[in-house]
């Protein structure tokens, strides 16, 4: 059983860049598709980035295509979110996610393991 747990979030000003990490552990790594996913209080979960097992495959959410990059490392079973310039609207706790499904879904109701997440604050 593959755990998940984030890290990188922290505070930032507008036009800064941070960089998440969703270190994995388990055996079997590279048989889940990954995601990565935000929420607000209030809010319904949205998904930001998802890249498939091999990487070949990423999608980005319109909100973020272009200024958000997800890779994946296999070796060391870490799933990256790179964030370039931020926005306030950014600012949202950040979940890593996994399945075992062979393509990439932006539905969060599909994939079945979550880590604790890490809150990224965008100052403006």
């Amino acid at each position: 059983q593959v755990q998940l747990v984030e890290s990188g979030g922290g505070l930032v000003q507008a036009g800064g860049s941070l960089s998440l990490s969703c270190a994995a552990s388990g055996r079997t790594f590279s048989d889940y598709v990954m995601g990565w996913f935000r929420q607000t209080p209030g809010k319904e979960r949205e998904f930001v980035a998802g890249i498939s097992r091999g990487g070949g495959n990423i999608y980005y959410a319109d909100s973020v295509r272009g200024r958000f990059t997800i890779s994946r490392d296999n070796a060391k079973t870490t799933v990256y979110l790179q964030m370039n310039s931020l926005k306030p609207e950014d600012t949202a706790v950040y979940y890593c996610a996994a399945d075992r499904a062979v393509v990439v879904y932006t539905n969060p109701g599909v994939y079945d393991l979550w880590g604790q997440g890490t809150q990224v604050t965008v100052s403006s």
